[in-house]
């Protein structure tokens, strides 16, 4: 099971209440649809920060005046540094936690103001606080990534079998940065690095607990899934006119940034290992060393 909430964050008087009322629920309902529905709570639990500043975006575009004293983006900003300090404050994240996503900001920021000014998204609207057009609370965008793998791995407990060596990991993640910009000027490698991450991770499996029993997933997998998460995310950021992309009028985003999301998951779970090393699966979950046992376990 994972850690229980007392020791996680001063929440907990709070919130264990609540806790008891959604557990006792559940357990009237079958184990399958039981677990299923245990499963999305936990994964809104994880996905806290960025759920809220997702949120915010979709409130703010609803309900702020064109013509506001202060500028929606300036407000956004605001709103996620209010946030980010009380998960702190709360516990629900970590000091080392906030060193890295901090840390993935920066990066983040970095290379959102290099793909503005070469075009390959913008942001319309006008703010105060920016740095070479871009609007500061973008970084948070990236942050919250973090954030959220961050927190997943306390809220399931999970492992990782046949994790990469971390050397082999920080070099990927940092081929995959680079190629983030040198893209525009010389040839793209992400076909290759989509297959350097396949043979790498092919054999990770994240085993995770949910209530009681183990499940497990390939990495791989549970990357892709993360990924199409995030691209409905985008279609919501972009819905609101947070950033946009070129051409007239709202459209649907590219399937192709699934694959985008897909490799800025990797960098963001590798910066997050630099803090939350990953740990091996306990004896009782062998079973998940490869496909086929895999495979039996989850048809079986």
């Amino acid at each position: 099971m994972a850690e229980p909430i007392e020791a996680i964050h001063p929440l907990a008087p709070f919130l264990q209440p609540a806790r008891r009322l959604i557990r006792r629920t559940l357990l009237r309902l079958p184990d399958p649809l039981r677990e299923i529905i245990l499963f999305g709570l936990k994964m809104a639990w994880s996905c806290l920060f960025g759920a809220t500043l997702l949120g915010l975006m979709i409130v703010t575009h609803v309900i702020w005046p064109f013509h506001a004293p202060i500028y929606r983006y300036d407000v956004l900003l605001l709103a996620a540094v209010i946030i980010q300090i009380l998960m702190l404050w709360t516990g629900l994240e970590t000091l080392d936690e906030m060193k890295v996503i901090f840390l993935y900001h920066v990066t983040g920021t970095m290379m959102e103001v290099f793909k503005t000014h070469m075009g390959s998204w913008e942001y319309p609207e006008a703010c105060l606080v920016h740095l070479g057009g871009v609007p500061l609370f973008t970084g948070f965008m990236y942050a919250s990534v973090g954030s959220f793998i961050a927190r997943a791995i306390r809220v399931f407990d999970m492992r990782f079998s046949s994790y990469p060596r971390a050397w082999l990991t920080y070099c990927l993640a940092a081929v995959i940065y680079l190629n983030f910009f040198t893209h525009h000027f010389i040839f793209d490698f992400r076909i290759f690095i989509f297959l350097a991450i396949s043979v790498i991770y092919f054999r990770c499996f994240v085993v995770f607990r949910i209530d009681k029993r183990l499940h497990a997933m390939p990495f791989l997998l549970a990357g892709t899934l993360t990924a199409c998460f995030l691209w409905l995310a985008e279609n919501i950021g972009t819905f609101t006119h947070t950033w946009a992309y070129p051409g007239k009028g709202w459209h649907l985003v590219s399937l192709q940034k699934i694959g985008a999301w897909g490799l800025l998951l990797i960098i963001s779970f590798v910066t997050v290992s630099l803090v939350i090393k990953p740990k091996e699966p306990d004896k009782g979950a062998a079973m998940f060393k490869n496909y086929r046992t895999w495979l039996a376990h989850l048809f079986g």
